[in-house]
């Protein structure tokens, strides 16, 4: 039997601006995003959405998710072929793309991870990882769009 795994977080709606969804323009989308134990994130739609840009907008969560997700699963990676990392970033871009309703969908999204490692000479073993990364990672394996890699070892 496989092992499952139960996450749960509660999103309150903060923009009652006092005469509800009356109107396109008459509500707020700020909103809190909670866990147990855990500090609140603020949320928003994106400012294209009106909503407010110093925010997290779900579209921006999506992707540090498919990031964080990928940066967990290569260092596990790195760990299990000996590969010490002493510095990893990631400036994550993903493309969404609107349709004629109003709905629309994430296209693709690119990683742009920046390892560093403490011995040079792993770099291309280095490289290699990511694409074991990519298989372990639950958020790419779970997202219905394509995730690219453009990874950079130093």
């Amino acid at each position: 039997m496989k092992a499952q795994h139960s996450y749960t977080v509660t999103v309150e709606w903060l923009g009652n601006r006092g005469t509800g969804t009356s109107g396109y323009r008459d509500y707020g989308r700020e909103h809190l995003v909670r866990a147990h134990g855990k500090h609140e994130i603020a949320g928003s739609a994106d400012r294209i959405f009106h909503g407010d840009a110093e925010r997290w907008n779900p579209e921006e969560m999506l992707l540090a998710s498919l990031s964080q997700c990928h940066m967990l699963s290569y260092l596990h990676a790195a760990v299990l072929h000996g590969v010490v990392v002493t510095d990893y970033s990631d400036q994550a871009t993903g493309v969404l793309a609107l349709d004629r309703s109003g709905g629309g969908r994430f296209t693709s999204a690119t990683l742009h991870p920046v390892v560093t490692l403490a011995d040079a000479t792993q770099a291309e073993l280095a490289q290699s990882l990511h694409a074991e990364a990519r298989a372990k990672c639950f958020i790419a394996n779970s997202v219905s769009f394509d995730v690219h890699h453009e990874p950079l070892a130093r």
